[in-house]
């Protein structure tokens, strides 16, 4: 085989070959360090490469091959982790310079399962820091870059994973999701991933964003490739508080199924009101709805709780949650933290304790609501992220401003697949979700499957050519805008901030006072009427 063939291998497809001894694992493994060392410097996927480890680990994947021990399709099968991952012996540095030096003692539960399956790990994946935030060009590593237009943003958090993938660094990758961290990426990247019901995969050794949200999922290029991952990543885990004991199923197999009789709910509201897309994107959109139904699926529009309800919940508890964890650090040495991480996680200390609870009551409403909308549809159709911003057009501040249509899926816990659905006129990505009920992957897996077997968008490939580095945009263009806070609401930002033991410098105080009124705006949106008797969607049973 030549080896500019190699970097566009599948997982299916390399592992195909592996099996039938037509492929070298080693070959293939210098073909993508290769690649690596010739075009990263232009992406910066990678954080750390683990070159010479990953050849060892190539060699003898190809020596117990030849001996008849072959593991499965993930044996010899390069592959990257979102540097949150813990790794033994290998740097894990959350993308910060909080833990620029931290060396784990023990592999991740995921990182090891993948070991035990025989994949070969190329390196440690850059990440927006400790997967929260944005692109920040202030952190010790310069943010990914999207290999469809080097100008641009490849979305967050798995910025590396996006960026790997379509750069053809490597065929497989695991990222995080919390707010739209799996999806986001491979919506502006082109390539496909899976936010796993809550509790599938193990977290156990993740570096954690928020408790409520968190999941570990796969990334790759297309829906199957995502279901081998799945298979070796799925399962209970006692290590992890949140694991929950779902079946695991045999997810590579059931994709193959047809989707005759599939219900398809359309949110179309997502697109067409609550964040409206782009006139090609929404045709895209449309368009997708008609291959399914050419596939024997049925179609009908339907309509969930507004983007903007998931979305105050999910943030108005996730940034309690990483507040707290980072609160030591945040008191020590704010500066240590990238602007857009500040900008996000500072305004949490506004919020109160009867904020995040009744933010908790309200997840537990959101919940409830969907129980009915599932009972009609097997799947729910949505838009996802797309074309991608410059650089220079990221402002931290969006954050708070402008809904997310990834975050809902968190809210309610739901298995999701992103995938790409078309391309703008400027040849950039355009993505769309399939959203599942819980435990329900398989079919959220089946139903990407098809489509891609009747599409060819996964396919195509970022036009990467080598070239000089890029220079880093102008950081003023996302500098702190002039607080809107009246004096005494300014005097009642700032108080919090020193109940919550922060001494911040004017850096962080103006990252601060410009986000904090919309994140008080957000609390008082969640602060509705309820009884006595509503609870929170942290009730735990024991069965």
């Amino acid at each position: 085989m030549n080896t500019p063939e190699l970097h566009d291998l599948s997982i299916a497809e390399a592992a195909k070959l592996i099996r039938a001894g037509q492929l070298s694992p080693v070959e293939l493994t210098e073909a993508l360090l290769g690649r690596i060392h010739r075009l990263d410097s232009r992406v910066n996927a990678f954080i750390t490469l683990t070159a010479d480890r990953a050849l060892a680990d190539a060699r003898e994947a190809e020596a117990e091959i030849r001996r008849g021990r072959y593991r499965g399709p993930l044996h010899g099968v390069p592959f990257g982790l979102k540097d949150i991952y813990e790794t033994a012996g290998l740097r894990t540095t959350g993308g910060s310079a909080v833990c620029a030096d931290h060396v784990p003692a023990q592999d991740s539960t995921v990182a090891r399962k993948l070991r035990e399956a025989g994949a070969i790990l190329l390196g440690k994946l850059q990440t927006h820091e400790f997967a929260h935030g944005g692109p920040s060009f202030d952190l010790p590593w310069p943010p990914s870059r999207n290999p469809w237009d080097l100008s641009r943003f490849t979305g967050g958090s798995s910025s590396g994973s996006g960026a790997a993938l379509a750069a053809g660094f490597l065929p497989a990758a695991l990222g995080s999701d919390t707010g739209g961290s799996i999806r986001g990426p491979a919506s502006f990247c082109g390539i496909t991933g899976l936010m796993p019901t809550y509790g599938l995969v193990s977290r156990a050794g993740v570096m954690p964003n928020s408790f409520t949200f968190d999941h570990c999922g796969p990334m790759a290029r297309s829906a199957e490739d995502c279901a081998l991952l799945l298979q070796a990543i799925a399962g209970h885990d006692a290590a992890d508080p949140g694991s929950i004991r779902h079946p695991v199923v045999d997810y590579a197999g059931a994709i193959t199924q047809p989707l005759r009789g599939l219900r398809i709910g359309v949110l179309r509201h997502y697109w067409e009101e609550d964040i409206p897309a782009l006139p090609e994107h929404a045709r895209a959109l449309e368009d997708a709805v008609k291959v399914f139904e050419s596939l024997g699926a049925t179609t009908r529009s339907c309509r969930i709780r507004p983007v903007q309800d998931g979305f105050d919940i999910k943030v108005v508890i996730a940034e309690s949650e990483i507040f707290s964890i980072h609160q030591d650090n945040l008191i020590r040495s704010p500066e240590k933290f990238g602007r857009d991480f500040l900008g996000r996680a500072l305004p949490a200390c506004v919020f109160q304790s009867a904020d995040y609870v009744q933010a908790l009551r309200e997840h537990r409403r959101y919940l409830e609501d969907l129980q009915p909308v599932f009972g009609e549809f097997d799947l729910l159709l949505a838009s996802g992220f797309g074309p991608a911003p410059r650089f220079e057009d990221y402002r931290s501040e969006n954050f708070w401003l402008k809904s997310n249509v990834c975050t809902p899926a968190n809210t309610g816990r739901t298995p999701t697949l992103a995938l790409p659905c078309g391309f703008s006129a400027g040849g950039l990505p355009l993505g769309m979700q399939l959203i599942g009920r819980a435990a329900d992957d398989a079919r959220v897996l089946q139903a990407g499957h098809a489509y891609q077997q009747a599409t060819d968008w996964h396919r195509r490939r970022a036009p990467l050519q080598e070239g000089p580095a890029l220079p880093a945009p102008d950081a003023a263009t996302n500098a702190p805008r002039a607080t809107t806070l009246s004096g005494a609401q300014q005097a009642h930002v700032e108080q919090m901030a020193r109940q919550a033991g922060l001494q911040l410098g004017a850096r962080e105080m103006n990252i601060l006072l410009e986000t904090a009124p919309h994140a008080l705006a957000m609390a008082g949106r969640l602060r509705k009427a309820r009884g006595m008797m509503d609870q929170p969607s942290l009730v735990f049973r024991f069965d």
